[in-house]
């Protein structure tokens, strides 16, 4: 066993156990991937920033910690909780239900809809 397979392993040992859930981390986006490096830049991407402000709830994972260990200098990270990450994940698939729709994938009538928004509500109906 090499010893870098042996730091994994210890890694893995002091991290979370086997079954239980993992943290989720907040990460935002805080400086522009312009004139950084192309690695830089695609770690961005990968980890789902598209612009300086944007946030995004990640697993708290080995992973993810390695793709931030990338960027630090570009991204702030916080501790997060559940729900905000099933916020997330429940937004992402509002969107990808509705990009199905309009490619054509699923018809409109027969893909499944999100919760009604309250936005424009207060407005009178004519």
């Amino acid at each position: 066993m090499s010893p870098a397979q042996a730091r994994s392993k210890a890694g893995a040992k002091a991290g979370a156990k086997a079954g239980e859930p993992e943290g989720q981390l907040r990460v935002t986006q805080v400086r522009s991937g312009i004139s950084t490096k192309p690695k830089h830049r695609a770690t961005l991407r990968a980890l789902g920033l598209r612009g300086v402000g944007r946030s995004r709830v990640l697993p708290d994972r080995p992973d993810v910690r390695g793709m931030l260990a990338r960027v630090p200098h570009l991204v702030t990270i916080e501790k997060a909780d559940e729900e905000e990450a099933a916020r997330q994940r429940e937004r992402s698939e509002i969107a990808r239900r509705a990009r199905r729709v309009a490619q054509g994938m699923v018809r409109a009538d027969h893909a499944p809809t999100a919760a009604k928004s309250t936005r424009g509500a207060h407005k009178e109906q004519v």
